[in-house]
């Protein structure tokens, strides 16, 4: 009798980062805000929508891990690229300067869509290398982080690297349509490998028992998220998380219109600060937040987790608080779109990790649900935060505000300790 053919799972890693560069999307936010202000928006409503999305996308996250299991990651994964594509089309079909229906379709509709599809690639490719598991999960992240560079190329200009103008000639709304085309479509192909192996599969030659990493990093006892939610190392995680994570997307949503409004002060052209601020987010910001997902995994298997968190708060905060005054020089500004960039990236391979090392990996599916709630609650305060303190005209304050909390969450994290029992 012939053994059921099975797929080959390098598919699974194509299909992966298809849909993680396509959800990647939230991080090119920035490259639209510019025009949405100069079409009478207040810079609080353009970060209105950024933190919306982020919060929705969160939220949604927690529920698509529930209901992977009953609808499946194919179905799931469809319904992630018609919801954000559609977001996207209709946004524009109505109009991209309307500030209600874009907070809808695009902040709205598009959070939920990349809520719905972020799970999905992670946990399939886990299955299809249990062997790996390190590796896939940090391709698939950093495909997420990757994605920023791919459409701020594609709707915007890179400076002297050129680029795709959509937004230039053929207008936001239409760059809206044409986006959400392109996501729906990628998205649906990557749809396409996102199955399940079989229960009983495993790769060939593997076997569980001699994994040695498991053993080495797992907590000494896997919490439910009942369980979780009655200890203090989750509020303390979870507030370093928020501090961190509010930090980078303030300045994910701020990366255009800051260093712009810094750089004309300094006597330099609105055209060339613009394309200095696009090429900052879209180029060094976007690459290195991908880059700094898969290394900062490293160094922490080297260092620990909790040691690794510290040092990257720490030198966050700094970050942050320098960059009011590095922003207005190009190549100053340059350096630390990188090295912010570099430690936001690093939250999305620690946090999952130092959940799973103190809560143990039984549950870990549910568990980190609950703790990336921490990234919905960042992106709701420190980007409305930083949109309305841009219009009482003091960037500078926000940037120094989410500094402070930096070096506070190293302290948190710092409190953190393993859990020894349920008792």
């Amino acid at each position: 009798m012939n053994k059921p053919k099975v797929m080959n799972r390098s598919l699974v890693v194509v299909g992966a980062i298809l849909i993680q560069l396509a959800l990647g999307n939230l991080y090119a936010w920035s490259v639209f805000t510019t025009k949405l202000v100069e079409s009478s928006w207040t810079k609080t409503q353009t970060q209105i929508v950024f933190s919306v999305a982020v919060a929705v996308f969160a939220i949604v996250m927690v529920i698509a891990g529930r209901l992977m299991p009953k609808y499946g990651p194919r179905k799931l994964t469809i319904a992630s690229g018609i919801t954000l594509g559609a977001g996207y089309i209709i946004g524009g079909l109505l109009g991209a300067e309307n500030y209600i229906t874009t907070l809808i379709f695009v902040g709205i509709f598009g959070g939920a869509g990349i809520g719905m599809g972020y799970v999905v690639p992670i946990a399939v490719g886990m299955r299809w290398y249990p062997d790996k598991k390190g590796l896939i999960t940090g391709l698939a992240v950093a495909g997420f982080g990757f994605g920023a560079t791919l459409w701020m190329a594609l709707a915007g200009k890179l400076g002297s690297l050129g680029g795709g103008e959509l937004i230039k000639n053929i207008g936001l709304s239409n760059t809206f349509i044409v986006l959400g085309i392109i996501f729906l479509i990628i998205i649906l192909i990557g749809s396409i490998w996102m199955v399940f192996p079989a229960p009983d599969w495993k790769p060939a030659g593997w076997k569980p028992a001699e994994t040695k990493t498991t053993a080495k990093s797992a907590g000494t006892v896997d919490f439910s998220s009942r369980q979780m939610l009655k200890t203090t190392q989750f509020y303390l995680i979870v507030l370093t998380y928020a501090f961190g994570a509010g930090a980078g997307l303030m300045s994910i949503g701020l990366m255009k219109l800051w260093p712009m409004e810094a750089m004309e002060a300094h006597g330099i052209s609105k055209d060339v600060a613009g394309a200095a601020a696009t090429l900052a987010m879209a180029i060094f910001f976007a690459l290195f937040n991908g880059l700094g997902r898969i290394l900062w995994g490293m160094i922490s298997d080297k260092i620990g987790r909790k040691t690794s968190i510290a040092i990257m708060m720490a030198t966050q905060g700094a970050f942050v608080i320098l960059f009011q005054w590095m922003a207005g020089m190009q190549i100053t500004l340059y350096i630390f779109a990188v090295l912010i960039g570099f430690n936001y990236g690093g939250l999305f391979s620690l946090f999952p990790t130092i959940t799973a090392d103190i809560f143990g990996n039984k549950n870990f599916g549910q568990n980190y649900g609950w703790v990336f709630l921490a990234y919905a609650v960042g992106g709701i305060i420190f980007p409305i935060l930083g949109g309305k303190l841009g219009d009482l005209g003091n960037f500078p304050l926000a940037f120094t505000i989410c500094g402070v909390l930096c070096f506070v969450a190293v302290l948190t994290i710092l409190m953190v300790k393993p859990i020894k029992d349920t008792n």
